[in-house]
């Protein structure tokens, strides 16, 4: 029996091992794809992608980590440069763009792992395996390994922090009062501290790689008291999370304070981004053509200014644009209101919204992967959600992302770090119409019983 279940582990692993060798080289191949798209071996899709490659040159060239018209100390939080900036390190800092794309193609890859590591914590090997084939082949996970952009990276660290949770969940699930003065539950305790300090680590790696992620944690501590009264032990556990984030963010934080004046928590771009996402010209899509306009005008302020203005310049662009903004909304509550509707709209769009992405070939590819597990998924969610705070952990960064991106600008482009744990949802749905046909580790534990 022993030998029975050592092959049917041996067999999973080599399951597993072949679906992350094809989400690697559907990954590659799409990477050489997209860039050969492209005029030549130094160009980017996106203007975003420009401003990660430069900030990583600048940090191995041991130049000022600045960037934009106001040269802000802030432009972007330090993640994902960082890790162009390894890379640089071995290719060299003029490198030719593919080789980001290859980075970004092990990130994506890494991912699907992350998928089947969640889904084999909430249900069985079988359904994982699904779930890890599926995260593979679908078409909005392999567009976000492959772009110049920090999804990658921030998709693999979003995992890490929802199996972090989970694994939490696990370990504070205790049969019985009693149980707490035994020697288990004290190493169950310690585990649990161990696991609180991973999910606040991770959460601020993330954050550091895609700023968005910022209010993430909070929102999910929140959400918890939904699936059951907090304890004792559950706001020790919610401290220590806190803690750990703020720990992980302290260097980000004091660093920014020091070239600045000012604490800023993430970047010096809030101000520009919601901007854009609130004010008479905007339409739910991204359009930062008034930034120079509000430059010129802080210019001007300073020029008339009495005495020299406090603070970075870039700070105080940051304030003017931000103040706008929220001026702007608290005059025109229901223009707000339409324009949520509209980029929830856009967010959740079976077709893209960016121009780029009109083909017939990427409109079919979206919606025909798209359409199902969107299906699947909402259906996942309404049968396991309920069973408790674990499963439901898979549906909160849909939720955190809808509401973000509601003020914010919105693009289907925001929801698929979101489509990777709604994919563990939708797996678990599926499994339950197809037939048995890989052996999983439940039904050989049984067979030993």
């Amino acid at each position: 029996m022993n030998r029975s279940i050592s092959e049917t582990l041996k067999n999973q692993t080599s399951v597993l091992i072949l679906i992350l060798a094809i989400a690697l080289l559907i990954r590659m191949g799409a990477a050489y794809w997209w860039q050969a798209r492209l005029p030549d071996a130094r160009a980017f899709a996106y203007g975003d992608s420009t401003s990660y490659w430069v900030l990583a040159q600048h940090i191995v060239r041991g130049e000022p980590y600045r960037y934009g018209i106001d040269q802000s100390p802030a432009f972007r939080t330090p993640g994902y440069p960082l890790l162009l900036a390894g890379l640089f390190c071995i290719t060299g800092d003029d490198a030719p763009v593919i080789w980001a794309r290859l980075l970004g193609a092990v990130f994506g890859t890494a991912t699907v792992g992350g998928v089947f590591c969640l889904t084999s914590q909430l249900f069985d090997t079988r359904t994982a395996l699904v779930a890890g084939l599926w995260a593979a082949v679908y078409p909005g996970a392999i567009g976000m390994s492959v772009f110049v952009l920090s999804e990658a990276p921030f998709c693999l660290a979003l995992m890490g922090q929802l199996i972090c949770w989970v694994r939490l969940a696990r370990q504070t699930q205790r049969p019985s009062a009693d149980a707490q003065s035994t020697p288990d539950a004290s190493r169950s305790g310690r585990a649990a501290i161990g696991w609180a300090l991973a999910i606040g680590v991770v959460a601020g790696l993330a954050t550091l790689i895609r700023p968005s992620w910022l209010l993430f944690t909070p929102f999910a501590l929140g959400a918890g008291v939904l699936w059951g009264r907090y304890t004792r032990q559950d706001l020790i556990h919610a401290a220590v999370i806190l803690m750990a984030f703020a720990l992980t963010m302290s260097p980000w934080w004091i660093r920014n304070y020091r070239v600045t004046g000012h604490l800023v928590v993430t970047t010096l771009q809030m101000g520009a981004s919601l901007y854009d996402g609130l004010s008479p010209t905007a339409t739910g899509a991204s359009d930062m053509r008034f930034v120079a306009k509000f430059h010129q005008a802080q210019q001007q302020a300073d020029a008339a200014a009495p005495s020299a203005p406090a603070g970075s310049f870039a700070h105080r662009l940051d304030g003017r644009m931000r103040t706008a903004a929220i001026d702007w909304a608290r005059k025109h509550p229901r223009e707000v209101g339409r324009l949520m509707l509209v980029k929830l709209g856009r967010m959740w769009s079976p077709l893209p919204n960016a121009a780029e992405m009109q083909s017939w070939t990427f409109r079919m590819l979206i919606l025909l992967g798209y359409v199902p597990l969107i299906g699947c998924a909402v259906w996942g969610a309404v049968r396991y959600v309920p069973r408790g705070w674990p499963f439901a952990i898979c549906l909160l960064p849909a939720i955190y992302f809808s509401c973000l991106h509601m003020i914010f600008v919105s693009s289907i482009r925001y929801r698929q770090p979101a489509m990777l744990p709604l994919i563990v949802l939708a797996a678990a749905a599926i499994c339950v119409w197809i037939p048995s046909a890989i052996s999983t580790s439940t039904r050989s534990e049984k067979q030993t019983a």
